[in-house]
């Protein structure tokens, strides 16, 4: 037993057993296909009854075709996709003795089921086989070993005098009609697959806004996630598609934008179930003929796309600060430390109200935010950044920084059940009051964070940070490095890296993922226009005096 579940056989067992299936299966097909063997046929027809006979033949040939499908259930390790493949070969072993006494079908049918009862282990997803996407590349593949048998069969009786016999008055005895039958009921099992795939294939997920059902359970999962992130509570923006665990206490939230469905970050929820809905967000954009990716990815996540096959790019790098370590005392955080207490001795006051309250002060943050967008280039934002939503912003703590009794400047707060990290979302503020105010209103969160038993304060990520220039380097990590040096006209990249670094993060790898790496650069511009608002919020040029 200890063989059966050595990492490296069991990392093997899938593939091994879809190709093996796949061979049987096609066996299968081209044994209907061939006319039997003569001395054994005539043994046979004198202790089994001819209809038995003929039914075998065809439902062999059926099962061929069944096995082939699922193979391609055994290669994204189906639990259901082994059980149904263990049945199928039972079945299939003793119709291939029952329709010709092929006994080395049987043979090879059952050592088959001998060799995979063991692996249960290796097919660790539970899904359930109505449930499997048939995707059109697994209609083709099928139909190609259905031709292929079929061509075998008009090779095998190229000699037989059978074209202008009705299939229905074909005498029994003959391998021609017999074989016409295998090939047609396999014919008829494929063209059913193909008309309940139409019908039957999962929709699009729709967008869950507020007056959906669904918003709640979205919050629920939230509320007592044991993996979640900050950027998590970019769920409740409302402009995300989900995908639900079959216990109702994970999601996997995304965006679609043409071919384009890209996931922002892993699930959320429960850790035992983040493989499971991965493997059902590729299945379902590969039966919508989607391109499926993952965006914001962290290096813990590298492992479970990986299972899926993709390529990983490096984006860019996030800055987040240990809150136990952080401190401005000492002479490199002297202009931090002093603009911070200057705006304290000016009359700024901090502080943090609950979601409950912020309703009754969303006209002066509505105010401050209009006043901040008409200062910057593009609108509103989404998808993998908040906007300004009414709904959106009453679901999250607020920060707030008051001057002379007004409020001069906000920000939303992302946290997490687990308090491992806090982040803020939303920051805007007026041109008024007291100089450098958002340093001011950084520091006195970090203090809050501390306060609240925050391990880290995230800032968020510096887009293409980080990226190698060098020779063996990839192509986009050249091309990425090179838009970061020059491109400053575009986007304030240096920038946003040098603010951030005076708080003294670390600096953490941020990916993006997608099933070929050349697919990479359409995903990150299709984040790019979900989350500006398409073509026309990029064009958007802030407003001048």
């Amino acid at each position: 037993m200890r063989f059966f579940r050595h990492p490296a056989v069991t990392a093997a067992a899938p593939w091994t057993a879809a190709l093996l299936t796949l061979a049987l299966g096609a066996l299968l097909l081209a044994s209907g296909a061939r006319p039997s063997l003569p001395n054994r046929f005539i043994v046979l027809t004198d202790v089994v009854p001819a209809p038995l006979i003929e039914i075998s033949h065809v439902l062999s040939s059926v099962l061929g075709l069944v096995l082939v499908m699922l193979a391609f259930g055994l290669r994204a390790r189906l639990d259901g996709a082994w059980a149904a493949t263990l049945i199928t070969l039972l079945i299939a072993a003793p119709l291939s003795l029952v329709k010709g006494f092929v006994w080395e079908e049987t043979v090879l049918l059952l050592a088959m089921a001998a060799a995979l009862a063991p692996f249960h282990h290796a097919f660790p997803r539970k899904s359930r086989l109505y449930r499997m996407e048939i995707t059109p590349g697994w209609l083709l593949s099928a139909a190609c070993f259905l031709v292929g048998a079929g061509m075998i069969g008009i090779w095998s009786f190229e000699n037989a005098d059978y074209a202008d016999i009705p299939l229905w008055k074909m005498m029994v005895g003959e391998d021609a009609a017999r074989s016409i039958r295998a090939w047609t009921g396999s014919a008829m099992v494929l063209l059913a697959i193909g008309v309940w795939r139409l019908f039957a294939s999962a929709a699009t997920p729709p967008i869950v806004g507020e007056e959906d059902p669904d918003f709640d359970r979205v919050r629920a999962i939230l509320a007592q996630a044991e993996v979640s992130r900050p950027t998590s509570n970019l769920a409740l923006l409302g402009d995300k598609r989900f995908l639900f665990s079959a216990s109702g206490d994970s999601f996997l939230m995304f965006g679609v934008r043409g071919r384009s469905w890209i996931a922002l970050g892993l699930p959320v929820g429960r850790r035992d179930e983040r493989l499971e809905l991965l493997w059902r967000f590729r299945e379902l954009a590969d039966a919508h003929a989607a391109r499926p990716g993952f965006y914001n990815l962290e290096p813990d996540d590298l492992p479970d796309v990986v299972e899926l096959g993709f390529a990983i790019q490096k984006m860019g790098e996030a800055a987040v600060s240990p809150l136990d370590s952080f401190t401005i005392e000492g002479t490199k955080r002297g202009n931090l430390r002093r603009a911070w207490r200057r705006a304290g001795d000016d009359g700024a006051v901090f502080e943090v109200i609950p979601p409950a309250e912020v309703a009754a002060l969303m006209p002066d943050l509505k105010r401050i935010s209009d006043s901040w967008l008409e200062g910057h280039a593009g609108g509103e934002k989404g998808f993998a950044l908040g906007g300004f939503h009414e709904r959106y912003v009453q679901e999250f703590p607020v920060a707030l920084v008051r001057w002379e009794g007004r409020i001069i400047a906000f920000a939303t707060l992302w946290t997490v059940t687990s308090r491992s990290a806090f982040s803020i979302d939303l920051m805007r503020y007026v041109p008024e009051g007291p100089p450098r105010i958002m340093d001011f209103l950084f520091v006195e969160l970090i203090n809050w964070g501390r306060a609240q038993g925050y391990g880290a304060f995230d800032f968020g990520m510096a887009p293409l940070s980080g990226l190698d220039d060098r020779p063996l380097a990839p192509a986009l990590s050249r091309v990425g490095r090179l838009i970061y040096d020059r491109g400053e006209e575009i986007y304030n990249f240096q920038g946003v890296r040098h603010y951030k670094s005076k708080y003294d993060p670390t600096w953490q790898p941020r990916f993006v993922a997608a099933p070929q790496k050349w697919a990479i650069p359409l995903l990150m511009a299709d984040v790019g226009l979900l989350s500006s608002g398409g073509v026309a919020g990029l064009a958007k040029r802030p407003k001048k005096d």
